[in-house]
């Protein structure tokens, strides 16, 4: 595969699938939403469970019991209604009762809570203790069957200006009516009272509401360890995340570290060990092209002086320019494993000295500007860096026939300018070249730069080179401590490189 083959494969598999193009949702925020949505269907589900249970258990079994118990409470107080019995009930019993009629309209809760006292202490075994005196009355139940006799407590003593108890007698009670959300029984009478029984302690329904807020809070608080265990469970996929993008920029001096012995452990280690190997190839790519280039060096300088021997023509002529082409492709290369090396650490060092950057500017280009080919735009009274001129001068000179191959037929010539940036950029020195060609679109500016990259599939070095220039470039400004960044200009495409001012009193090497 050629190199150009290689760069539309990694177009290609850099472009982000369409169906992720939307909005970024984190794993570990799915996984919560997950385990939160399993919850709440596993809660209602029980509680739909013990709810049905509940309804059975309270239409079968409670649901009679508490109907014969109101229908007691309401034969206790008679008809038409006895407010003394009522207020007795209330008194003996943690009742609420109100009355609501033609004759009687009555409430406990209007009157002040009863003294209820204390039970007696049981009576000792050989003591005799005399039954209390029991009343007899009759309660016909809507069940269809026949009066049955209750057995009910006595009466509390009346007041002496109450009136005498009345004889028993046999109340027919409507069909029941319970509600058990409310606890609270609603009898109608035939006379036209309404009696409703409930419990007068309601410190169970504030229980209630404690027990729910206590439960919504211990949810909440489960929901937050549940999404704090699932992000410490997945940190490791930030280094992963890291480790790639080191990979991917070309950095493997620093393994990912793994952190679990998991399946992201493994995949930590497997991922180091892939880096490895790439790491193995490219050196392995990059000493093969140093070795092919420094073994081409003799036969290319003898070729050279062999064809300047040959008597001229337009052979001779064409030879030599080859012959010239393959020694800056030689040297391009070499350079630009130099740069790298210096970037990764290596030996290599710039040779650096004060230069002013319009200076140097001047001193390539002065002939092309003044026969029309370029145009100069310097800012003037920079002050000067510390910068090595033979990789400047490299630099300049493959940004300008960058430009002078690009930008031919355009409006203007390739236009060279300095200036010194403003604001949050003072400390720097710009060199911007631009053509006023075609440009580039998107995807060809994301791999600008890259080392071979070419935007066309041509392979002749007179129309566009092996795409060494704008790497080399680039690697030539990252060794000053600057930037090299492409843009399209529009017209034409325009190359800025960003130097840094050392700080007054700085070392310059």
């Amino acid at each position: 595969m050629t190199a150009h083959g290689r760069s539309e494969a990694l177009i290609d598999t850099e472009a982000p699938p369409r169906r992720w193009r939307g909005v970024f949702v984190p794993l570990g925020a799915r996984l919560v939403g997950l385990f939160v949505v399993l919850a709440v269907a596993v809660a209602i589900t029980v509680l739909l469970g013990f709810h049905q249970m509940q309804h059975m258990g309270w239409r079968e079994v409670l649901h009679p019991l508490v109907s014969n118990y109101a229908d007691m409470i309401v034969a206790e107080i008679g008809m038409p209604p006895d407010v003394e019995r009522a207020r007795a009930l209330t008194s003996r019993l943690p009742l609420h009762i109100r009355i609501e009629g033609p004759a009687v309209n009555w409430d406990s809760a209007d009157e002040p809570p009863p003294e209820r006292p204390a039970p007696p202490p049981p009576p000792a075994h050989d003591a005799a203790v005399p039954a209390p005196a029991m009343r007899h009355d009759v309660v016909v139940l809507p069940n269809g069957g026949a009066p049955i006799p209750l057995i009910l407590p006595p009466h509390p003593p009346a007041p002496p200006s109450s009136a005498p108890r009345p004889p028993p007698h046999v109340l027919a009670l409507p069909r029941p009516n319970f509600d058990p959300t409310s606890m609270r029984a609603v009898r109608l009478l035939p006379d036209g009272h309404r009696v409703t029984i409930g419990l007068a302690d309601r410190a169970h329904e504030e229980h209630t509401q404690r027990v729910r807020w206590v439960t919504l809070a211990l949810l909440l608080l489960l929901t937050a360890f549940a999404y704090a265990v699932v992000r410490h469970m997945l940190r490791p996929l930030a280094a992963l995340r890291a480790g790639a993008i080191r990979y991917g920029q070309g950095d493997f001096s620093r393994p990912i570290e793994p952190r679990n012995r998991d399946e992201l452990g493994d995949l930590a280690v497997q991922i180091n060990g892939m880096a490895a190997r790439l790491r193995h190839m490219l050196d392995a790519k990059r000493q093969l092209l140093l070795a092919i280039s420094h073994e081409l060096r003799s036969p290319l300088a003898r070729a050279r002086l062999n064809a300047e021997l040959v008597d001229e023509s337009a052979e001779r002529s064409a030879l030599l320019r080859d012959l010239g082409e393959m020694r800056d492709l030689i040297n391009d290369l070499l350079e630009s494993e130099r740069l790298a090396d210096m970037q990764a650490g290596g030996h290599a060092a710039l040779q650096t000295e004060s230069l002013s950057l319009d200076d140097l500017v001047r001193q390539q280009f002065d002939a092309q500007a003044a026969a029309g080919a370029i145009e100069l735009d310097l800012a003037g009274g920079l002050p000067p860096v510390p910068l090595d001129r033979v990789r400047m001068r490299l630099l300049l000179r493959n940004l300008v026939d960058n430009a002078l191959r690009h930008g031919a037929g355009g409006a203007r010539p390739p236009v060279i300018a300095t200036r010194r940036g403003t604001g949050t950029e003072a400390d720097r020195l710009f060199l911007s070249v631009r053509d006023h060609g075609p440009g580039m679109d998107e995807v060809q500016l994301r791999h600008a730069g890259d080392a071979f990259y070419r935007a066309d599939a041509a392979r002749l070095r007179s129309t566009g080179g092996v795409g060494l220039g704008l790497y080399l470039c680039r690697l030539v400004a990252e060794a000053h401590g600057g930037r090299l960044t492409i843009r399209n200009a529009s017209p034409g495409l325009q190359v800025d490189v960003a130097l840094p001012i050392p700080a007054p009193g700085a070392r310059q090497d």
